[in-house]
């Protein structure tokens, strides 16, 4: 444990370590627009709508819930979503989520993190994408003393964020792959990444209450990870809107909530009742119980039972 976690509360529980992230569910102005989105950009599956409800994702899993409310509108200097991350199985499926929305000519940000390719983007309503895949092979970045440090596999040091070589992605494509396919199966949503108002608050919340593992933090630029499993983060929180950021207001677009999948009933028991002796309300869910962080971001917890 460093200095800087040491001024963090830390927990002797850590949650189950093959909990995940499940799907999000998002507030929007225009579903008819966003479906569209999400589907010819990226591929989503439309799998059910009830209402004003729509589910989308690869044929077999959420991944998006989308709320229509047409007079919804967008809020700046809140809490709420930053990102939510599509992992992709292998450089080539990603290469292909990157030739595709080139192809749209959606403006994106392809940034090599040295352990993962990425490309960044917003939805029509301004919710923020990543796209990425793992690459372990070509080095690592952890937060060591509160510092962000990106080795190369040859030892040498990295911003973390540097142009991503797109033509050396796009290598990894072959000549018959088409880019107007579905999502591929196996896509999931890597880790979600949100503004909080206070991060050693929301870090006491995520790591020393629902438990999940501290994967470290730079309070010089306000950014924490916390994981299960050892994965290098789930969670990613920051103070970027500001310290003492408010909530949106409740006729906002963006995040409703998202959900953390427990693998098994008795992991999902263990965390609802750290949360209920915590004294935190929770609303019970078809599918589980929602509680909302200090910051008022929504989580529903879930189990794959």
């Amino acid at each position: 444990m460093t200095s800087q976690q040491a001024r963090y509360p830390q927990s002797d529980f850590s949650i189950h370590p093959d909990t995940g992230i499940g799907y999000l569910s998002l507030t929007v102005s225009s579903l008819e627009h966003q479906i569209a989105f999400y589907q010819q950009a990226l591929g989503f599956q439309l799998r059910r709508q009830q209402g004003n409800r729509v589910y989308l994702g690869t044929s077999q899993r959420d991944l998006l819930e989308l709320v229509e409310n047409p007079t919804a509108s967008r809020h700046r200097q809140v809490t709420g979503l930053y990102h939510q991350a599509l992992l992709y199985p292998d450089r080539r499926q990603l290469a292909r989520a990157v030739a595709r929305i080139f192809a749209h000519q959606i403006p994106n940000y392809p940034t090599d993190h040295i352990m993962t390719k990425t490309t960044y983007l917003d939805d029509q309503e301004g919710n923020g994408l990543e796209l990425y895949c793992e690459s372990p092979e070509d080095g690592s970045w952890d937060l060591t003393s509160g510092k962000y440090i990106t080795r190369r596999a040859d030892g040498s040091l990295s911003s973390g964020r540097e142009p991503l070589d797109v033509e050396a992605l796009f290598s990894h494509l072959k000549e018959d792959d088409r880019l107007d396919t579905d999502l591929p199966e196996e896509t999931r949503i890597g880790h979600v990444h949100l503004h909080v108002r206070d991060l050693p608050e929301a870090l006491a919340f995520y790591h020393g209450i629902l438990g999940f593992d501290l994967m470290g933090m730079d309070p010089s630029i306000g950014m924490g990870f916390v994981s299960a499993g050892g994965y290098h983060h789930h969670i990613g929180l920051n103070t970027w809107q500001g310290v003492g950021a408010p909530p949106p207001p409740e006729n906002a677009i963006g995040l409703n909530y998202f959900s953390v999948q427990l693998p098994d009933q008795p992991a999902y028991d263990q965390v609802l009742d750290r949360v209920q002796a915590a004294g935190l309300a929770t609303t019970e869910k078809e599918n589980g119980a929602l509680v909302f962080d200090p910051s008022r971001n929504g989580i529903l917890l879930t189990s794959s039972d």
